[in-house]
């Protein structure tokens, strides 16, 4: 049952192709669902201090929900549905509840992308690494993952360890770290992304570790698959991989959704 729930297009302002091309792609994959998630507009900053090219501005919802509610009344033999990938920054909840309570999504997905505003994924601001402790870094990292997964906005946790992207790690152990978030996630009832995108990035490992994976399938995390593609060719990629991963650690299912419902399917 393979699923790829985090696609992107070209209406979030920084991927390419056009939707169509990321279908065609998925059906050459053998994929038999997809989910569209681009980001939702950055609800918390003022509008003059919106960042070019990063998510979708509000104007673009109603535009993106036409695209994909057209392709889904078309014969395709993928199943599509509809989601979002939303920011996580505290203080500015309301906004975003306003955001997602309006829209028909099958299944949000929430990120943090954002510590104390800076984006530390991207490769422009890498050099801020530099100021940090890593572990105290890591630290704030997970707490703000964990906020977000007890904020109750989000059906699914995306890429939950990004902060490793750029292969900046600590040399304590991170287990402590890995179980409290599970421990979180567990309470807060969300589901655990294993996302490609990490392959193909400096650290060159897949969205959890496989010691972060572990934990969540011995706490009885439900997981579900999203390669992040933002380019046709990366619908699916790194898919063998991760299938593989979720298998060794244990899992023999994995959670699709369908109007913010949970539905669990064999591998």
């Amino acid at each position: 049952m393979p699923v790829d729930y985090h696609l992107h297009t070209k209406m979030c302002g920084h991927a390419t192709g056009e939707i169509e091309e990321y279908l065609a792609a998925a059906q050459r994959q053998g994929l038999a669902e997809v989910g569209f998630s681009d980001h939702l507009p950055l609800y918390f900053l003022p509008p003059k201090k919106a960042i070019p090219g990063y998510a979708m501005l509000l104007d673009d919802i109603p535009t993106y929900i036409r695209a994909v509610r057209r392709l889904q009344e078309e014969s395709w033999p993928v199943r599509i549905k509809l989601g979002v990938e939303a920011d996580y920054v505290p203080g500015h909840e309301s906004k975003l509840e306003e955001l997602l309570n309006s829209q028909p999504f099958d299944y949000v997905i929430g990120s943090v992308h954002f510590i104390d505003g800076w984006s530390f994924d991207n490769q422009e601001e890498v050099d801020k690494y530099s100021e940090w402790d890593i572990w105290e870094l890591y630290e704030k990292y997970f707490n703000l993952v964990q906020q977000a997964a007890l904020s109750g906005f989000f059906d699914i946790m995306a890429h939950p360890d990004l902060i490793k992207k750029f292969n900046y790690s600590p040399s304590k152990r991170l287990t402590p770290l890995y179980e409290d978030t599970a421990l979180v996630f567990k309470k807060a009832g969300v589901c655990v992304e294993v996302n490609t995108a990490g392959l193909r990035y400096p650290v060159r490992e897949i969205y959890p570790s496989r010691d972060f994976l572990k934990i969540a399938f011995r706490h009885g995390l439900p997981v579900t698959l999203g390669s992040d593609a933002h380019h046709p060719e990366q619908v699916g990629a790194g898919f063998a991989q991760a299938i593989a991963l979720i298998k060794e650690v244990g899992y023999e299912e994995i959670t699709l959704f369908d109007q913010r419902t949970r539905i669990s399917k064999k591998i």
